[in-house]
């Protein structure tokens, strides 16, 4: 039975590897020996510094068999000891691993989603829409509030409630410009089911800090798009000051990340809410493993 079985991603190799600088974006394509391109998407660098490190990278993946998903991101995140885990290195191996899995799925004919377990649900709940917005405090503010900054905060928070309805989903997004005094005066002033979610009330380094945010705001707490990997997210998470998190399929590590660490996530009952800033691209690489994920809440687009 074993002998019949054919591997048909045994042969297959990378041949080229390509960086496309386009603005703010950069994208990644990944040629192979079969004809099959695959393509990911740098996000939110410095691109042509990423895309030079990426065209850099190349020496690690051409000639490998780009279905070794799981050994070349291990290869590529090893690579460079004084880069490993930085912003740069993490968001361009994202983008070569979004390639890697387009690749993967377009060689055996599936949907990356089916290689990744399979889709956990019919639909992806995603904000904007009409019934979920997200709102800002509007730029940065000082230590502490005066009553007409909490009062345009809130402002904001209730016209969104009013567009969406009691049945629509509102998120606050401080955006880490909300210093802690601050995010405790508004807290006073919230009630638990004002909010979807309060999203970096904090500078992202600091589990003290989010432990007191936590003790002051009754909506449930979100933040992970800046916690790049398992290593990063590990600590927020055994920490408990969170109850949802937001990993970014681009700045994380990619499709192979992401997968971990909603399951990580999982592991402490916690659902994952993507954050998304990509183009259609890296949109879709997020939106496969939201869909095989089944502790999900919504997804950013």
């Amino acid at each position: 039975m074993a002998d019949a079985v054919e591997d048909r991603g045994a042969s297959i190799r990378v041949t080229r590897l390509t960086a496309i600088p386009a603005g703010r974006k950069g994208y990644v394509k990944l040629e192979t020996s079969e004809g099959i391109t695959g393509w990911g998407e740098i996000n939110n660098m410095v691109t042509p510094v990423a895309c030079a490190l990426a065209e850099s990278l190349a020496e690690i993946v051409v000639g490998e068999n780009p279905t070794r998903i799981e050994h070349l991101w291990q290869r590529l995140f090893r690579s460079h000891r004084n880069l490993r885990n930085g912003g740069l290195m993490m968001h361009t191996i994202s983008a070569v691993d979004m390639a890697l899995w387009d690749i993967t799925g377009k060689l055996y004919g599936v949907p990356v989603y089916r290689l990744l377990g399979g889709p956990c649900r019919d639909k992806v709940w995603m904000y904007p829409s009409p019934k979920a917005i997200k709102v800002s405090p509007g730029g940065a503010h000082p230590h502490a509030g005066t009553p007409d900054m909490v009062e345009a905060i809130l402002g904001r928070i209730g016209a969104a409630r009013n567009k969406v309805g009691c049945d629509g989903a509102v998120m606050f997004d401080a955006h880490s410009m909300l210093p802690p005094p601050l995010v405790r005066q508004l807290g006073s002033y919230l009630k638990s089911d004002d909010l979807l979610f309060f999203e970096e009330g904090w500078v992202p380094g600091n589990i003290d800090v989010m432990r007191r945010v936590r003790e002051a705001i009754p909506t449930p707490l979100a933040t992970g798009e800046r916690d790049r990997t398992i290593w990063e997210v590990r600590e927020i998470l055994e920490a408990q000051v969170i109850d949802i998190l937001q990993p970014d399929c681009g700045h994380g590590g990619g499709i192979t990340q992401m997968k971990k660490v909603a399951t990580l996530a999982e592991a402490n009952h916690v659902p994952i809410a993507p954050h998304c800033t990509m183009s259609y691209l890296g949109l879709t690489a997020s939106l496969h493993v939201a869909a095989s994920v089944p502790f999900f809440l919504i997804h950013e687009g």
